[in-house]
């Protein structure tokens, strides 16, 4: 599954339609988001750093919602963007998911463990856990 990470406003209107997780690695304003919204129609979830969650206003998180698209809380660690402007998340993650819950964890128990060994948000985790990835 790959992350689209979008560094600056400016870079909202380069983006592909069928975006389906935007990391923003910038503070977003309430345009900023309904601009996303409209250039990615198919978009599923919107991810960004705790820093600037706290500063997305009630408006516009329902706004989110009444879109069907999730708001996750997190970084993309270890990323480079002057490298590749996407973040991957290998399928190793979602075996590993899915073998936790073979061998009976429970979904706290996985999103505990699989935080801490994957380097993941637990938003980012809870979201992927839910099937959402399509």
């Amino acid at each position: 599954m790959r992350i689209r990470v979008v560094s600056s406003n400016e870079e909202i209107e380069s983006l592909s339609k069928g975006e389906k997780i935007i990391h923003l690695a910038f503070r977003p304003s309430n345009k900023d988001i309904f601009n996303l919204v409209q250039k990615c129609p198919e978009m599923k979830a919107v991810h960004i750093p705790i820093s600037y969650i706290k500063t997305i206003s009630d408006s516009t998180r329902i706004f989110l919602e009444m879109q069907g698209i999730s708001l996750l809380e997190g970084d993309v660690w270890g990323h480079r963007k002057d490298i590749n402007e996407y973040s991957e998340i290998k399928q190793e993650v979602f075996d590993r998911i899915k073998d936790l819950k073979k061998d009976g964890l429970s979904e706290a128990e996985v999103l505990n463990r699989m935080e801490r060994d994957s380097g993941l948000s637990k938003d980012l985790l809870q979201f992927l856990m839910k099937g959402k990835k399509k």
